[in-house]
């Protein structure tokens, strides 16, 4: 064996040492980090099962030491975040597509950009202040229309990042032989790139969805809460998030068992958006 095949060896033997010590240091992460995971579940399920029955679906947030449910929290949320997400749907996949296909590299579209940069790592709880200030004193009244317009743009800066991206993953060979057979740019957007990106575009909604379905900040500042039922966004509204807040922070033992109960539909709720989002961005075999 002469010197260099001895270097080869000495070196391929560190490679293979570097790789054990990066693959184990690795396995080690996944795995703390799945103890957690899995302990965390485990709880929620435990706990939240004794505060789960018929009841907890259909009645009203009751007073401490009576019996009642989360109805009025859960028709307050599934209100909300769906109005938030046909508000900031559109506006998000819009831009994106602006973004993507329009204006690539001008000015507008890196102010855009950096713009909706800030709004995704803005923590919920600026949102909710900022909605407080422009909406809650101006009106001088805390609603279900505050809660909405906080979530939106919770929304909008996910649904704009994954749009663009989804966008810009489709192959230019596409859009330049629908150019070539005479297709105008819309009709090229809306029945090709829109369409062949959609697995991805539908995948950001999903995930901005399950987002902000457990966002209490924001709504703590723009539809506080509300007892009892109701279905005018211009009161106050309970929430979900919120009622889980009130009531685990309560000494009352039925509160608590309800909260649990709520942190587990949540989690149901997040955990069921999450595999409907890798369903459908599974390849077709």
């Amino acid at each position: 064996m002469n010197d260099m095949d001895r270097q080869r060896l000495v070196l391929y033997k560190r490679r293979k040492h570097i790789n054990i010590v990066a693959l184990t240091l690795s396995m080690a992460a996944m795995a703390f980090g799945l103890v957690w995971l899995f302990w965390i579940l485990i709880e929620t399920f435990r706990l939240g099962f004794n505060g789960l029955a018929l009841a907890t679906l259909t009645q009203i947030t009751p007073p401490p030491n009576e019996e009642g449910g989360l109805s009025n929290a859960i028709y307050g949320s599934f209100l909300m975040v769906m109005l938030a997400t046909c508000v900031g749907t559109p506006i998000g996949i819009l831009a994106g597509i602006y973004l993507a296909e329009y204006d690539p590299k001008g000015w507008l579209s890196n102010v855009t950009r950096f713009v909706n940069d800030i709004l995704l790592s803005a923590p919920s709880i600026v949102i909710g202040l900022f909605v407080y200030a422009v909406v809650v004193t101006r009106f001088k009244s805390f609603s279900g229309w505050a809660g909405v317009m906080a979530l939106a743009l919770i929304v909008i800066p996910v649904v704009i990042r994954t749009t663009e991206n989804m966008l810009q993953l489709i192959p230019a060979g596409l859009r330049e032989a629908a150019y070539a057979l005479g297709t105008p740019k819309w009709m090229v957007i809306t029945r090709i790139t829109l369409k062949a990106a959609r697995a991805g575009v539908v995948t950001g909604i999903l995930l901005a969805v399950a987002r902000i379905s457990g966002e209490t900040a924001p709504l703590l500042f723009t539809a506080l809460s509300n007892q009892f039922w109701t279905s005018n966004l211009a009161d106050p509204m309970a929430s979900l998030p919120v009622t889980i807040f009130k009531f685990a922070m309560s000494p009352y033992q039925n509160w608590q068992e309800l909260a649990w109960a709520g942190v587990l539909l949540i989690t149901l709720t997040v955990l069921g958006l999450n595999i409907l989002a890798r369903v459908i961005t599974r390849p077709e075999k």
